[in-house]
Order: structure tokens, then C-alpha cells, then sequence
């Protein structure tokens, strides 16, 4: 089985896309019960956006919004990178399928190598997929599927890859995510500690795990950065109070508490809205 990847958790560049104003009525979502305000979504991922930028020193692609896609914000869906390549999925929902051609554009222009999911039986959302820094967790959902997981592990052929069954939320990463190398952040929900028992019964490593009290909240992105150590970013403390004491723990994290409220009202978690890229100088 593979070692930890050399820099795992280090990023260079991040891909985001606009937030369509055809997202507040017409994203896919779980539930319709609340309404989203569009200026306060646009505010919220303005500041997330700054945060790559300017906090933490990312080059930031900017790809424009499309009023055509009302879920195009969320950008991790169209693509899996890891190391200098870069598969672009096919997403489970037929309306999502062209979002990935802006991606496509993106990733190229990093000098990427660009692997394409072209088969019609394959269906794979990015959402679905967590890399651990040694293996890849799949999650079968209604936006995945086996095909699109053997599709990925063709592609990334370094790493194992396990699927494991996503029997609630939209997907695997909708209630887990990475604290660390060797550090998995978990919602508190049956469902979710039952997915990552699976996890643990797949894998060959040992994991740490985190448990918060609410799995939404449990979808953080790390990172480990030249002079800025391992980075923790969060749901903040307004929207998920119990879950941000729990973050407080991990002492020797630069916690970045993001706020997401209006996307978490259309299944947008905060890995959902960024591709993140580590562009070696010579590739």
C-alpha cells in the first residue's frame, strides 16, 4: 500500500466558479424549505474566496459564472487532481454534465494531465470522493456510481481505492472530511459513523478520527503550507456552535472558520466550492 504522499495538504492553486443567480431557485437540493438569499451567498463565498487568496497565498482561478448551470459554484463536483493529474467526471446529474467543460479549460491551462471519464454507463460527482493522502474512499450514492469508481482508480493507479455506500446526505464527503494526514472528521449522525466503520475496515492504516455533532460541519478542508503549518477550514461557530468547540481541540491547526450558511441550504458544503491543485514548478 502506498506511504503518505509527499506534501499531501499542500495547494498552490485553487479553481472556484461564480455563483449563478439562477442557483437561489433552480440548484439541485434535498430540501426546499428554505429559501437562499442570493447577495448573502455571493458575500459568503467572496470571503472564502479571499481566504484562498489572501490569507492563506493560493493563485486563485476565477472561472465566470453560467446561468445555464444553476449549480456550477460547486466546482469539486467536475473534476478529481491529485498530483499532476487531473480527471474530469461525469457527473451523476444529467444537468451538471457540461460543467465540467470550463473545468476542463482551467485544469489544462495548469499543464495538467487531463484524464477524461467518457464512458455513458460511469457516473462519478467529486463530492463523492475523499482522498486520505494514502488511498481513495469512493462513496456509491445517488450521484455515484461502480463504474465512475473504477474509472478514478484507473486513473490515480498509485493509490488503493475502496467505495464505501453513501445511504444518506448527497454525498460521501456531506458528513466527513480530512482534519490532518491520518485524521478523519466525522459527523455524529448513524449514518455517517457507520460509513466511516466501513472506511476503517477497508483501509490497511490505522485513522484518528474526530467526531462532531453535526455532519455538515464535519466537511473541512486542510491543508499544510509553507510557513503556515496544517490549516483548518470550518463552518463557524454561528452556524454549527457545538461542533466549532470541537475544532478548538486540534491546538497545532491555523483554524479558519468560514461562514456557508446559505449554500449548506442547496447541499453545498465548503470542499464543494474549490478544486485544489499542487503545481510543482516544473510541471
Amino acid at each position: 500500500m502506498a506511504g503518505l504522499m509527499a506534501g499531501y495538504g499542500h495547494y498552490t492553486h485553487a479553481v472556484v466558479r461564480g455563483i449563478s443567480a439562477s442557483m437561489a431557485k433552480e440548484a439541485l437540493r434535498s430540501s426546499q424549505s428554505e429559501v437562499v438569499d442570493l447577495a448573502k451567498a455571493r458575500r459568503e463565498h467572496e470571503v472564502y474566496v479571499e481566504v484562498l487568496r489572501t490569507r492563506l497565498g493560493l493563485e486563485v482561478i476565477e472561472l465566470p459564472a453560467d446561468e445555464t448551470f444553476p449549480d456550477c459554484v460547486f466546482v469539486e463536483d467536475a473534476a478529481v487532481v491529485c498530483g499532476d493529474t487531473a480527471l474530469i467526471t461525469r457527473p451523476g446529474a444529467e444537468s451538471r454534465r457540461r460543467e465540467t467543460e470550463a473545468m476542463k479549460g482551467a485544469l489544462k491551462d495548469l499543464n495538467l494531465n487531463i484524464v477524461e471519464m467518457t464512458d455513458e454507463n460511469a457516473t462519478l460527482d467529486g463530492g463523492d470522493v475523499l482522498f486520505t493522502g494514502r488511498e481513495f474512499f469512493v462513496g456509491l450514492s445517488k450521484r455515484t456510481n461502480q463504474r465512475g469508481a473504477e474509472i478514478l482508480a484507473d486513473a490515480f493507479k498509485d493509490y488503493a481505492v475502496s467505495t464505501v455506500p453513501v445511504v444518506e446526505g448527497l454525498h460521501l464527503k456531506s458528513c466527513c472530511s480530512m482534519g490532518g494526514p491520518g485524521l478523519i472528521i466525522i459527523g455524529s449522525s448513524e449514518a455517517a459513523q457507520k460509513a466511516l466503520k466501513i472506511m476503517q475496515q477497508m483501509s490497511d492504516h490505522r485513522y484518528d478520527k474526530m467526531t462532531v455533532p453535526d455532519d455538515v460541519a464535519a466537511n473541512c478542508i486542510y491543508m499544510n503550507l509553507p510557513n503556515k503549518g496544517h490549516v483548518l477550514l470550518h463552518n463557524t461557530a454561528e452556524e454549527f456552535p457545538e461542533s466549532a468547540k470541537v475544532f478548538e481541540k486540534l491546538k497545532d491547526h491555523m483554524l479558519i472558520p468560514v461562514p456557508n450558511a446559505e449554500m449548506v441550504k442547496v447541499d453545498g458544503s465548503l470542499t464543494c466550492l474549490s478544486v485544489l491543485i499542487n503545481k510543482k514548478a516544473n510541471i
